[in-house]
């Protein structure tokens, strides 16, 4: 089973908290047990869990820019001729899914674990994210 969301979001490592939207389709699947992937398609887009809170949100993108800063120098700007090569190198350090398990129908995340999907381009975009049940249950 495959569901595909869409979720616009700004540029520069905005965020949306998608963890309803898995929560219900794994309701929507009638599986009392396995897990769920959720992957982002598009190579500077990424999936993790963080809390998803105020300071976290301001904080998360802050220190990804330290690790991978807009502005420098990338190889692949000369490639496309662009200026999202810190966009491609932060989202290939997040990746691009997780799989989240889950047991009785509920996701099995901690209390301030929400799953959320990032925009790390340098220009806003609708991110696609598709999510699959994997369960061994007919």
């Amino acid at each position: 089973m495959i569901k595909v969301l869409h979720v616009d979001l700004k540029a520069h490592g905005d965020m949306a908290d998608i963890t309803d939207e898995v929560r219900r389709f794994v309701k929507e699947s009638g599986k009392k047990e396995g897990a769920v992937l959720v992957f982002a398609k598009g190579s500077t887009g990424a999936i993790t869990t963080i809390e998803f809170e105020p300071g976290l949100r301001k904080d998360f993108p802050r220190i990804m820019d330290k690790i991978a800063p807009y502005g420098e120098h990338y190889e692949h700007h000369k490639t496309w001729g662009d200026d999202n090569g810190s966009s491609h190198v932060k989202a290939s350090i997040i990746g691009p899914s997780i799989v989240v398990p889950f047991k009785d129908g509920e996701l099995l995340l901690g209390t301030w674990q929400q799953i959320v999907v990032i925009n790390f381009d340098t220009r806003p975009r609708r991110r696609e994210v598709i999510l699959q049940i994997l369960s061994a249950e007919p």
